[in-house]
């Protein structure tokens, strides 16, 4: 487990138990080669998740190099390495890939036209995945779980802070949490699935409309007025309808996320006291 103490990756280091052994930034930098052939070389896993990645979609936009080398080279260094071992490569990817045009639910074999500098790191590793013939690319969005940064714990502190917040309601995707985003994974490879494959908590949403369940939820009396992306103005551009198709999960692993309502409930559940 590359990355395993990261959001996805602390989820994945809990769904797969005593199988996994986890490495991160302190053991090995997927950005240079020999680091990973020796860590590949000295663990000889049969199976390898990628869930490291620069995932500050606003600081790749300014921080090129680092994007792509993280995102991009670094999957290419995995992929080699894990071929050479035998090796099956797991590479997480994203609904930023694409560019929300279509204006219907993507499937996998959709044309990929990244807006953004972190969409096109996240479709070359993608494509630098594929050096190993044996691997499995699993694409989600609009990620949050315990142990990281993301949009719910950001709601839950600005809550903490204001009465009223203004979400932009024009960008449209499925939350998904982390934690069953780590069962749609470990489903994947318990049925042997290669490929690509799209995963996400079942149903859409615009980031306005999460917030305002979120705050329901939690039972918090939060206003939340609609705003556009202009409006927001962030240097990244966001794809507007980015929801992913699952069927191709549901027919080769038999899994159907949950709706995101009921994982959002759970995962606030299961939220440590702050």
């Amino acid at each position: 487990m590359v990355g395993s103490k990261g959001m996805l990756g602390q989820e994945l280091m809990k769904v797969f138990g005593d199988a996994a052994r986890g490495v991160d930034i302190d053991d090995i930098d997927i950005t240079d080669l020999v680091s990973v052939q020796r860590v590949l070389l000295t663990l000889k896993p049969r199976i390898v998740i990628n869930a490291a990645a620069y995932t500050d979609v606003d600081g790749c936009q300014t921080e090129v190099e680092k994007a792509m080398q993280v995102n991009g080279e670094g999957v290419a260094y995995l992929a080699l390495g894990t071929k050479e071992i035998g090796a099956k490569l797991v590479q997480v990817s994203s609904d930023y890939i694409f560019d929300g045009k279509k204006g219907a639910p993507y499937l996998e074999d959709d044309l990929a036209s990244p807006l953004s500098i972190y969409g096109e790191s996240k479709l070359a590793g993608e494509m630098n995945a594929w050096f190993n013939p044996d691997h499995l690319i699993v694409r989600t969005q609009w990620l949050y779980g315990h142990g990281g940064k993301n949009f719910v714990e950001t709601m839950l502190k600005l809550a903490a802070e204001k009465d009223e917040l203004s979400v932009v309601d024009d960008q449209v995707g499925s939350p998904t949490w982390a934690h069953d985003l780590a069962l749609a994974v470990k489903a994947l490879l318990e049925k042997g699935c290669s490929g690509t494959y799209h995963a996400a908590n079942s149903g859409s949403v615009s980031w306005n409309g999460f917030a305002k369940e979120i705050f329901r939820l939690a039972g918090l009396d939060i206003k939340v007025n609609p705003m556009s992306t202009q409006e927001l103005g962030r240097p990244a551009p966001r794809p507007l309808y980015s929801t992913l198709d699952c069927s191709k999960l549901a027919q080769d692993a038999g899994v159907t996320l949950q709706p995101w309502q009921q994982a959002l409930e759970r995962y606030l559940e299961q939220r440590p006291a702050r």
